[in-house]
């Protein structure tokens, strides 16, 4: 390497006519020899060692000075137009017959081989352009199979799953809850399944639970009956029954002795719902219920003397272990309790289990535990997968496959005193309600019943 910007390279050799093989190479840009002045001859100029793609012997005017022609054809060192006309028509000839030039380096070898590969034309190509030779091949079937392999299936082919867009999918879920038909679909049990929804815990989705089961079992063909027994009144509100100070209430049964069918309101847009919703009074009937004879049983008497028939009769409990609690666990025959998935919703599940026992042995020997939902499940978190877990590995088999997400839809729909399964049934809330539902009506019977009433 020298000082001058120059360097000696021994292994290439350029077969030109006057040029030997220790002919040094220019780094020089295109803009430097455009900015070098003319050179005598002799002198060694840097604008006369052009690329050896494009250099040939340079023509010579008739000062004997030499013309230099850059890698753009630019003519140097001209000083008469004759002259320049003769070296414009000599860079033209060589850009006609410029060739292109590669190295190639061999292990074995330290000389570089000049090579002029043979072009090769491609088909369907711009007239005029060669590929070289090394150029790979495209692979085949790259660009799309043989027309005469039958076996090929394009990717852009849809299956038979991904055939129908997620709207529609989400509107045949819709159709399928909301069953418009209005056929049984569900099977029937043969007597009166009543179910008191409880948990101590508040916040767990018991009332939730209550008006979405009860509304994706109407709609299927089975007779619902909803009794509100917490003093918040809020299972009334999620399916649209009035509830104001003056209506007659669940609290007219259970202190004033009114029959069941006097408070029992349908619900309307589901023929097959009935409610019995709850007031304010209500928060006063703990205190009342003191000192009433037979106090513990006031509800099961009214539920027994109703003189129509149902197929479900939920109860939804109020977030304690007080007196409305202890007479819905001794009406109902079966405890259906959802648990968040998250460690409050364990901690207090231990007392309630001891409580229904006590329930059990004193009050209600028919009074098991059923069913267990998990609600609020989050699966992006570990929590909710060791909680299921834990609940799954103590309880078996009466914790339901289905288990519900957490679905902004389910929050939304109480404020239109609309259930999920009626605002959203397309939504996964309602989805996951309507698979829990399907799988509490077949746990119910062992052969579906197909009787219309």
């Amino acid at each position: 390497m020298h000082d001058d910007g120059r360097y000696d390279d021994p292994r290439v050799t350029v077969g030109r006519r006057g040029h030997s093989a220790a002919d040094p190479v220019s780094r020089e840009t295109d803009q430097r020899e455009r900015a070098a002045p003319a050179h005598a001859p002799g002198s060694g100029s840097p604008s006369a060692d052009c690329d050896p793609a494009v250099r040939r012997d340079a023509p010579t005017g008739s000062g004997g000075a030499p013309h230099s022609v850059g890698r753009s054809g630019t003519v140097y060192g001209a000083s008469r137009p004759d002259d320049l006309a003769v070296a414009e028509r000599a860079a033209a000839e060589q850009r006609d017959t410029a060739v292109p030039v590669r190295f190639e380096s061999s292990p074995s070898a330290e000389a570089a081989v000049l090579r002029d590969p043979a072009p090769r034309a491609v088909p369907d190509a711009t007239p005029g352009v060669a590929v070289p030779v090394d150029t790979p091949a495209p692979p085949a079937g790259a660009y799309g199979a043989d027309p005469a392999d039958a076996a090929y299936v394009s990717r852009e082919t849809p299956t038979r799953e991904e055939d129908d867009p997620p709207l529609a999918m989400e509107a045949m879920r819709a159709v399928q809850i909301l069953n418009p038909s209005g056929e049984v679909t569900m099977p029937r049990p043969e007597r009166t399944r009543v179910m008191c929804v409880a948990n101590q815990k508040g916040g767990v989705g018991k009332t939730t639970t209550t008006v979405n089961l009860a509304v994706a079992l109407a709609l299927h063909g089975n007779r619902v009956l909803v009794v509100d027994l917490d003093p918040q009144g809020n299972a009334s509100t999620g399916l649209s029954v009035p509830h104001h100070t003056g209506v007659p209430d669940v609290y007219d049964c259970l202190i004033n002795s009114v029959p069941l069918e006097e408070v029992a309101q349908g619900v309307e847009g589901i023929p097959n719902l009935w409610c019995v919703p709850a007031t304010i009074d209500l928060a006063g009937a703990e205190i009342e219920l003191v000192s009433v004879v037979a106090r513990e049983s006031r509800l099961v008497r009214a539920i027994a003397a109703y003189p129509g028939h149902f197929d479900y009769v939920f109860i939804d409990c109020p977030p304690s272990l007080g007196l409305l609690t202890v007479n819905a666990l001794v009406a109902a025959q079966e405890v259906l309790i959802p648990i968040q998935c998250e460690y409050y919703a364990l901690e207090g599940l231990n007392q309630l289990i001891n409580n229904i026992n006590l329930v059990r042995q004193h009050l209600n020997p028919r009074l098991e535990v059923s069913t267990i939902l998990l609600t609020m499940y989050d699966r992006r978190t570990r929590l909710a997968d060791a909680v299921e877990q834990d609940v799954r590995n103590h309880f078996g088999d009466k914790v339901l496959q289905a288990v519900i997400p957490r679905n902004v839809r389910v929050s939304e729909a109480p404020s239109y005193g609309q259930s999920v399964v009626t605002y959203d049934p397309g939504s996964r809330g309602a989805t996951s309600y309507f698979e829990a539902a399907q799988e509490i009506a077949e746990r119910g019977v062992k052969e579906p019943v197909s009787r219309n009433a």
